[in-house]
């Protein structure tokens, strides 16, 4: 299923609610994995076949929130030669993709380009022709504050490419935890066509959004609590406030026996969100009087000649 967003003035998007202090928490659990999110690497490789259907071949490109979003092999093997820049966004994942880019000596001396690691604050102004952040949207708090960031680190014409899970992801948990009482089992994230409006309002051009639908399975109960704590956590506001004991995990693993499917299997469905978009150059307002910069002249010059 694939739409281009085309305005942005029919739907009024709806905030998604993120515990923040829950978010720190399990970026701080995850900063001390031994590897990213199992599912991100999975997802990360689907986005860079999508990579096809792009013309332009970035000479730098910025990977958000990289450790997690786990596309860095991915994005190298597409972009060979291109200058990387990591941007993480907590001191724990900072400090964890610096050590993984000093690692990479051996790979610089055999002609590999250096990896610059940095934090959100320290993204210099349009240096880079690809944002890159894989399974990041649904985890940041502030939808609009990000893709802001991530306008003002384009270079014009540049393109940003995105994933996240959408709000279809684990519904087949919601009855068993409503009937229980258990409070919400995640939150309510953006749908598609919201984040196809905040990209719009964001000033991107030609966004193009699509979803998928994953089914996973697992023979039993225990296994499908450890994949899901290792892409996180329940990060909404409005789960369960109390601390959860042994009986109501035994509850739990019982109750998790009714996602069954023929086949013996537990099957759990995940939405993926995927969208990209482009930077369009800045257009001048039109006055009376309208003062243009020299770098803007030949930026506009540079744009009427391609």
């Amino acid at each position: 299923m694939s739409e281009s967003i085309i305005a942005a003035d029919e739907r009024s998007p709806r905030p998604q609610r993120l515990d923040r202090v829950a978010l720190l928490r399990h970026a701080r659990r995850l900063a001390a994995a031994p590897a990213g999110p199992w599912l991100h690497a999975e997802v990360a490789q689907r986005m860079a076949e999508r990579l096809a259907i792009i013309k332009l071949q970035p000479q730098r490109w910025l990977q958000w929130s990289a450790f997690l979003g786990a596309g860095g092999e991915a994005l190298a093997q597409v972009y060979k030669g291109a200058e990387q820049l990591w941007v993480e966004p907590t001191p724990e994942l900072l400090e964890r993709s610096a050590t993984a880019a000093k690692r990479g000596w051996l790979q610089r001396l055999k002609g590999a380009p250096k990896v610059d690691v940095s934090a959100p604050d320290g993204v210099a102004p349009g240096q880079a022709q690809l944002v890159w952040a894989n399974m990041t949207l649904h985890a940041h708090a502030d939808l609009p504050g990000l893709l802001a960031q991530w306008q003002a680190a384009l270079a014009v014409n540049g393109f940003v490419m995105f994933s996240c899970l959408g709000p279809d992801s684990f519904v087949e948990l919601r009855p068993l935890f409503a009937a229980r009482g258990w409070g919400r089992i995640a939150p309510d994230w953006w749908d598609m066509h919201d984040i196809g409006d905040l990209v719009v309002g964001a000033g991107f051009a030609d966004p193009v959004m699509d979803q998928e639908r994953i089914m996973l399975t697992w023979g039993e109960p225990e296994a499908l609590l450890k994949d899901l704590r290792a892409l996180g956590g329940n990060v909404a506001p409005d789960r369960f406030p109390g601390l959860r004991g042994r009986g109501w995990r035994r509850e739990l693993l019982a109750a998790l026996e009714g996602l069954r499917g023929a086949d013996g299997r537990l099957r759990l469905s995940l939405e993926v969100v995927y969208g990209h978009a482009f930077k369009a150059a800045p257009k001048l307002k039109v006055q009376p009087e309208t003062h243009v910069s020299l770098d803007q002249m030949r930026e506009m010059v540079r744009q009427a000649s391609q």
